[in-house]
């Protein structure tokens, strides 16, 4: 016991039709818990699983010793970013493990090792496999940090561990948490990221409710924290403005120069013209759109890294 970690801990692990990954993933994290803290808490958050993941939790947190065992389950299929939101609210450790699924493709000794590297300065440390991303994460990563400011790159993640400061700051920035990575990497703290070597175990198929999820997912976390709409919709408006303009040249230059139907030029021209303010209205609506999504969303007020006291 003297050589255990002091630092009460805790870990939000997501569930969603794992019976059969649910107890081997459990008993190794409350084994490495255990061996390693003095006091830690293990939090389920079973996602409207349609199987007997619950039952495998409960058999065997039965056997845990120094760890308790919470298990919240969801009202109704909320996702993966909402459910762990209620987890992480319901954790009270100095220190928070956030495992987003209950694949063990890593050796036990990588949670530790994450631990560590937080406790190294570190507020924020995740663990990534090191095979190929899937076709669909690797565009979604890509498109996401070429239309973002943010100096840290996302990438696909296993789990991650979560100093008391991060949440804090978390819940001081945004009450409404839609993707959690967008949100840590834009919280102004250090961040760091371990890879680890995969064991053999295939990933899990995604079941219909899931795939539905990521696909909404990744779609309203593009247009909440990046440019990209507003890129896109600068970019169409700027172009159908020029080619309203072009009509009007074209439509002034065939009145002058040609015998036009009667009321063709009154009418090319009334049409461009509305179209070139519309589009300018467009222009200034998609701003004050950007903007509300800047505050409501992306709101920081102010964001320090450190502080160190000289004297």
């Amino acid at each position: 016991m003297a050589d255990k970690e002091k630092n009460f801990v805790s870990a939000v692990i997501y569930i969603h039709n794992a019976e059969k990954r649910a107890e081997a993933f459990l008993k190794t994290i409350i084994g490495v818990l255990e061996e390693n803290f003095r006091h830690s808490e293990i939090i389920c958050v079973n996602d409207a699983s349609g199987d007997n993941s619950v039952e495998r939790i409960k058999q065997v947190g039965q056997a845990a010793e120094s760890t308790s065992i919470t298990v919240i389950s969801m009202s109704y299929f909320h996702g993966l970013e909402l459910a762990m939101n209620a987890g992480v609210d319901m954790a009270i450790g100095d220190f928070v493990f956030e495992f987003d699924n209950t694949v063990l493709d890593f050796a036990p000794s990588v949670v530790m090792d994450v631990y560590r590297r937080s406790l190294a300065g570190f507020d924020i440390v995740s663990a990534s496999p090191d095979r190929r991303e899937r076709f669909s994460s690797r565009l979604f990563y890509r498109v996401f940090d070429r239309f973002t400011n943010l100096s840290y790159h996302l990438s696909t993640e296993s789990f991650r561990v979560l100093s008391r400061r991060v949440i804090n700051r978390i819940s001081s920035m945004n009450k409404a948490i839609l993707y959690r990575k967008a949100i840590y990497a834009n919280c102004g703290l250090k961040t760091d990221n371990i890879r680890y070597q995969a064991g053999v175990g295939d990933m899990p198929a995604a079941d219909i409710q899931e795939k539905h999820y990521r696909a909404g997912l990744a779609a309203d976390s593009l247009i909440l924290f990046t440019e990209l709409g507003y890129r896109f919709s600068i970019g169409m408006t700027a172009a159908m403005m020029l080619i309203s303009l072009c009509m009007i040249i074209y439509s002034v230059a065939v009145y002058a120069g040609g015998h036009p139907v009667e009321g063709w030029t009154t009418t090319i021209l009334f049409f461009s013209a509305a179209f070139l303010g519309l589009f300018g209205i467009l222009t200034i609506i998609v701003k004050y759109l950007q903007l509300l999504i800047d505050i409501v969303f992306k709101r920081r007020h102010y964001s320090f890294e450190s502080i160190e006291k000289i004297t």
